[in-house]
């Protein structure tokens, strides 16, 4: 578990303000301005900073720059969300300069996935701050309706959240309760023997990833399982994992890396680097039920 009590973000109503911050990749701008209009469609108001379109080779601008703007949002009392533009690369970068007690004084809705894997992990692990892996703004242009319902239902409704793999497939049957964590696998591979490696033990992990070949992804639950990373996991949910091989390759590299673990194993959720993105809550208690395929939170994610 996190050093802190849990932090749960107010919920987003309409008129509120969401503040977009950059701090990994440059991003498309027309891709940016239809993210913009989904989000003013749901009855929001983006706060787009003036200088948020900097570009310092493949990053959104330098470090002091990106982090100067997430402090900014976080800051704020009139900003009620703080969203992320892109992912790409770049917030591993940021980890040594982000004021963690700040953002616990000012806890706020932080959305993204991808790159943003990290924030969410380390604003989890680090201020107990509950955070929202979920789309990007320069996705939402292009994401499907179950895509916003499914943010609007996390970020709003202030009721407990239920996410059904509707395509899913068993790896390993069972029942296991935890705080969820996880996100992108490259990113948490990397986080590994940082100090901001988190702890996983007791928690239902997520993953997904895009553009890895298979032994790719062995190398990295290799190196996870090695760390110790996987030991005391409550259990494991899969989302996409395009481009990376076939399924059955996905689902052996999978088996043989857990079969020592009696632990549930569910794949096939829609959420990863595809059109359509469902919003996982991280750091929020959950059951995990592979005969009823789905994860059920165990209370609102927002207050």
């Amino acid at each position: 578990m996190t050093a802190f009590n849990r932090i749960i973000p107010n919920k987003l109503v309409t008129g509120n303000r969401i503040g977009i911050v950059a701090p990994a990749g440059p991003f498309d701008a027309d891709k940016f301005a239809a993210g913009c209009q989904v989000l003013v469609n749901l009855g929001f108001e983006p706060v787009v900073p003036g200088d948020l379109m900097r570009k310092t080779g493949y990053l959104a601008g330098d470090d002091a720059h990106r982090v100067s703007l997430l402090h900014q949002m976080f800051a704020d009392p009139s900003i009620d969300a703080v969203h992320c533009a892109r992912g790409g690369y770049g917030c591993m970068r940021l980890l040594p300069l982000i004021d963690f007690a700040m953002i616990r004084r000012h806890p706020k809705i932080f959305i993204g996935f991808s790159d943003i894997t990290v924030l969410l992990t380390v604003f989890y692990m680090q201020a107990g701050l509950v955070t929202f892996h979920g789309p990007v703004v320069t996705s939402l242009g292009t994401g499907t309706p179950g895509t916003r319902q499914a943010l609007t239902a996390a970020v709003s409704h202030g009721q407990s959240l239920e996410i059904i793999s509707e395509n899913g497939y068993v790896l390993k049957p069972g029942v296991g309760d935890g705080s969820v964590i996880g996100g992108n696998l490259t990113l948490l591979a990397h986080l590994t023997g940082t100090p901001y490696m988190p702890r996983y033990a007791g928690h239902i992990l997520f993953l997904e990833d895009c553009n890895e070949p298979p032994y790719r992804i062995d190398r990295m639950l290799t190196q996870l399982r090695l760390a110790g990373c996987l030991e005391g996991i409550a259990g494991l949910m899969l989302g996409q994992f395009n481009n990376c091989g076939s399924l059955d390759e996905l689902k052996a590299i999978v088996t043989d890396i857990f079969q020592d673990q009696d632990i549930p194993i569910l794949g096939g959720f829609d959420i990863g680097h595809e059109s359509t993105n469902l919003t996982l809550p991280i750091g929020l208690p959950a059951r995990l039920d592979t005969d009823a395929r789905r994860l059920t939170y165990l209370e609102a994610a927002v207050s």
